[in-house]
């Protein structure tokens, strides 16, 4: 009874020891709704070192659930790396969400890729594509890196489009590897 219960302590403790380890990634930005037509939309997802699409954190849902077949202009990276075509309606709301409220907005990604299964540690990027207006955009990109102690990591931004009208869309982007 002893060798048992020995077992079963230690077994506990190796489960409790890779629950520890789980990688934990924030995203917090400020999110400042916009008036109009064709604005409003973005898509955080994780890629890995290499550009091959891992997960999606969230997505608004006006475009996942058909509003990039409309209106091409919407979040148009996200649309090809995620291969939303052929999402099921079930998968579409998994990872989809309304289009919220102006306020900070926080994301977590849990290191897990679309199916569930854990990532190896190593180098990650999370990105965030936002459609500011028609065809002004914004993508922010902040190299992760798993396994490794917690930080802080740089993220930079590049625009697209002429118009500079909308870029308080989403602004303050932080991302924290937190474990």
């Amino acid at each position: 009874m002893k060798r048992l219960f020995f077992v079963f302590s230690f077994m506990a403790l190796v489960l409790t020891n890779v629950t520890a380890q789980q990688a934990a990634v924030e995203v917090s930005f400020e999110f400042t709704r916009q008036s109009g037509h064709a604005s409003n939309q973005f898509a955080i997802w994780i890629e890995d070192a290499q550009g091959q699409f891992i997960k999606t954190l969230n997505v608004t849902r006006w475009t996942a659930r058909g509003g990039w077949n409309r209106r091409p202009d919407a979040i148009p990276i996200w649309v090809r790396q995620s291969n939303v075509s052929n999402m099921s309606r079930d998968q579409i709301d998994t990872i989809s969400s309304a289009t919220p409220r102006t306020g900070v907005l926080t994301y977590t990604w849990d290191g897990t890729n679309n199916r569930g299964t854990p990532v190896p540690a190593g180098e990650y990027i999370l990105i965030l594509e936002g459609t500011l207006r028609w065809g002004n955009r914004v993508i922010y990109r902040a190299p992760i890196v798993l396994g490794q102690r917690a930080n802080i990591t740089e993220v930079n931004a590049e625009y697209f489009g002429e118009s500079t009208a909308e870029r308080s869309m989403i602004n303050n982007v932080r991302v924290r590897v937190l474990r």
